[in-house]
């Protein structure tokens, strides 16, 4: 059984600023849990990995499929332990008035996966909507000691 998620988000940014929370490692960091980083050239059909910060543990992989900086990315994503079970996130972009909308869809997910990542994404979406707004991400620790968990 596959499951699909899909988070909508309104941002007070521009698509540029966005597109660099997204795919810049230092702005990554900043705001992901585990203080984890997204590595690639973000070029279509180049890998990315989701690796930690002492690049030792790589937590996600994928490739990707389309980048149309600031507006769209699309990614496989695969646990490195599972890489059969791929699944496709797409990030889409696009300006409201003074805010910036964007749209993820995790699609094509298997049980396990999905129940990682349907805890992780709102955290990691609501922590990069703060580090966007005020510059500095919420703290993941905090949650997980009230039970919730940042697994993405």
């Amino acid at each position: 059984m596959t499951n699909d998620l899909i988070y909508t988000t309104y941002i007070r940014t521009t698509p540029e600023k966005l597109w660099e929370a997204i795919t810049n490692p230092e702005f990554t960091r900043q705001y992901w849990g585990h203080h984890n980083v997204n590595i690639s050239d973000w070029k279509e059909g180049s890998t990315w990995s989701h690796v930690t910060l002492d690049g030792e543990n790589i937590r996600v992989t994928g490739t990707v499929m389309e980048s149309k900086p600031p507006v769209r990315l699309l990614l496989t994503w695969a646990s490195p332990n599972n890489p059969t079970a791929e699944s496709r996130v797409s990030f889409d972009i696009s300006v409201v008035d003074d805010m910036v909308r964007l749209d993820v869809a995790h699609l094509n997910l298997d049980d396990d996966m999905a129940k990682g990542v349907t805890k992780g994404w709102p955290l990691v979406l609501s922590s990069m909507k703060s580090f966007l707004e005020t510059g500095q991400g919420l703290n993941f620790w905090a949650g997980i000691k009230s039970g919730c968990a940042a697994s993405a």
